[in-house]
C-alpha cells in the first residue's frame, strides 16, 4: 500500500464524482451563522420582512383544510394552478403570451438549482463547453462540474457581458474543435457582481448566440428586486427560440419552500419533465400550494416593494460604509438591484488567504475564487447586503477594512506572500475592477 485515505469508497466512485469540490459558500455557513460574526457572505433574503403571521396561518390552512391534496403526490410538471400564477409573475417582466409564454411550457422545479441541473442533464455530455460570465454563480459551476463539462469564462465590465469577448470565445473554441452547448448568463443584477447587462448589449448577445447556433440559459432570480427603476426586459422577452428562462421564488418569497421553474422551448418541455421525474418524481405539492396560494390571496406585489426598500437601504449602508472605511486601492460595483456587491482588492491582497484572519475578526465574506471554474479571482470578494441590518453591515465593513489594513501593513513589512497565481489583471480582464466603481 502506497498511501491511505479516510474514504474507503474512493476507488468505487463514478468518474463524475472525482472532480467534485465543496462550495466555498457552503463551507462558510457554519462559521458565518455564529451570532458574533457579521456575515456579508451568504445570499439569504430577509424573511422577517414577510407578514409571517399571515403566512403561518395560510400554511396551517393548507395542511388542515387541504391536506388531502397538498400532502399527496402530484405530477412531474407541477400543478396547473402554480404554472398559471408563474406566468402572471413573468408577465411583470414582459414575458407574456405575446412572446409565447404559456403554462404548458413551464416546468416547476425544486428551486432554481434543480432547474439548472435539469438543463445540464439534457444538454451536457462530458467534455462539452459552457460559456459563462466571469465571475458567475457558484451553484451553476457546481452543476456544470458534476456534468463533467468545461466552463469557459467570458469577461464582463460595468455594462455586463462583453459581446466582442463572447464572439472571440466562440471563434477560439470552434478553431480548437471544442463543442460549445450554451451560454449561461445572469443578465440582471448578476450574482456575484450585481452588474446588469445593458439594453443594447442584450440584443447583441442574442444575435451572436443565434448566429453561432448557441442556446442561451437565462438565470433570473433577482430581476424583480430592482432599486432604481425597471430592469431591462429579460432575454426571453425578446426571443423565444433557443432561450431557456430560469427563475425561483427563493428571493421574492421564501427559499425554504424550494420552488423554482423553467420556461422552456415547447419541444424540450416533455424531456425536462421526464428528467425531473427521474430525479424527484414530482415537486412538493405542499410547497407548490403554498406559493400558489400566496400569489392568489396575498399582496405579493406590495411585498416586492417592501423587499426593494429594505434592500435599497442595506445596499446604501454597505456602499456608504465602504466609501468611508475601505483602504485605498479598493473598488466595488454599485448594483441597481439584487443582493450583492463585488469588491476588487488593493494590489497584493488575496481574499482566500485572508479569510481565516477575517473570521478571527468576526466578519465573513466569500472569496472571489468561488465564482471562477479555474480558481482565479483571489483579488476579489463578494459581499452580501440583504440579511444584516444597516448598523451590522457598517460594523462588518469596519472589521473587514481593519483586516485588510493589517494585510497591507504586513505586505509592506514582509513583502509579497505567495505568488500571483489565481489573480486576474483588472484593466480589460475577466474581473470587474476599478471601472465598475
Amino acid at each position: 500500500m502506497t498511501g491511505t485515505t479516510l474514504d474507503d469508497y474512493t476507488d468505487r466512485y463514478a468518474r463524475r464524482v472525482r472532480g467534485m469540490t465543496a462550495s466555498e459558500i457552503r463551507a462558510l455557513f457554519a462559521v458565518a451563522s455564529r451570532p458574533e460574526v457579521v456575515s456579508l457572505a451568504g445570499g439569504a433574503p430577509y424573511i422577517a420582512a414577510l407578514p409571517l403571521d399571515a403566512v403561518g396561518e395560510m400554511l396551517g390552512r393548507l395542511g388542515s383544510e387541504h391536506g388531502v391534496t397538498t400532502l399527496q403526490y402530484g405530477i412531474g410538471q407541477g400543478t396547473l394552478e402554480l404554472r398559471e400564477r408563474i406566468c402572471e409573475v413573468m408577465s411583470l417582466s414582459g414575458i407574456d403570451a405575446a412572446c409565447g409564454a404559456s403554462p404548458e411550457d413551464v416546468v416547476v422545479t425544486v428551486g432554481g438549482q434543480q432547474a439548472l441541473d435539469l438543463v445540464a442533464r439534457l444538454f451536457l455530455d462530458p467534455g462539452d463547453v459552457v460559456l459563462a460570465e466571469g465571475p458567475t454563480y457558484v451553484g451553476a459551476l457546481g452543476v456544470f462540474q458534476a456534468a463533467q463539462a468545461q466552463v469557459v469564462h467570458v469577461p464582463m465590465d460595468a455594462d455586463g457581458l462583453i459581446p466582442e469577448a463572447l464572439e472571440t470565445a466562440i471563434a477560439d473554441l470552434a478553431r480548437a474543435g471544442q463543442r460549445v452547448k450554451f451560454l449561461y448568463t445572469i443578465p440582471t443584477y448578476q450574482n456575484p457582481t450585481g452588474v446588469t447587462l445593458s439594453e443594447e448589449r442584450r440584443e447583441r448577445v442574442l444575435d451572436i448566440c443565434e448566429r453561432a447556433g448557441l442556446l442561451v440559459v437565462e438565470d433570473d432570480p433577482y430581476g424583480q428586486l430592482g432599486f432604481e427603476g425597471e430592469a431591462p426586459a429579460p432575454l426571453r422577452a425578446r426571443r423565444r427560440d433557443g432561450v431557456f428562462y430560469l427563475s425561483t421564488f427563493s428571493k421574492t418569497f421564501a427559499p425554504g419552500l424550494r420552488v423554482g421553474w423553467i420556461l422552456a422551448p415547447h419541444a424540450v418541455r416533455d424531456k425536462l419533465v421526464i428528467a425531473s421525474e427521474a430525479q424527484i418524481l414530482c415537486p412538493s405539492g405542499f410547497a407548490q400550494a403554498a406559493v400558489a396560494t400566496y400569489l392568489s390571496t396575498m399582496p405579493w406585489r406590495q411585498q416586492l416593494k417592501v423587499y426593494r426598500e429594505v434592500y435599497r437601504e442595506r445596499r446604501d449602508a454597505l456602499l456608504d460604509a465602504m466609501a468611508d472605511l475601505m483602504p485605498e486601492g479598493t473598488s466595488w460595483t454599485t448594483p441597481a438591484g439584487g443582493l450583492f456587491v463585488w469588491a476588487s482588492l488593493p494590489d497584493g491582497l488575496d481574499s482566500k488567504a485572508m479569510m481565516p484572519r477575517a473570521v478571527a475578526a468576526r466578519v465573513a465574506y466569500v472569496p472571489g475564487t468561488g465564482f471562477y471554474a479555474d480558481g482565479t479571482g483571489t483579488d476579489a470578494m463578494r459581499l452580501n447586503f440583504s440579511f444584516p441590518p444597516p448598523e451590522r453591515i457598517r460594523e462588518g465593513v469596519r472589521r473587514l477594512a481593519g483586516v485588510m489594513e493589517q494585510e497591507i501593513a504586513m505586505r509592506r513589512v514582509f513583502g509579497a506572500v505567495g505568488g500571483a497565481a489565481g489573480r486576474r489583471g483588472r484593466a480589460g480582464s475577466d474581473v470587474p475592477g476599478p471601472d465598475l466603481a
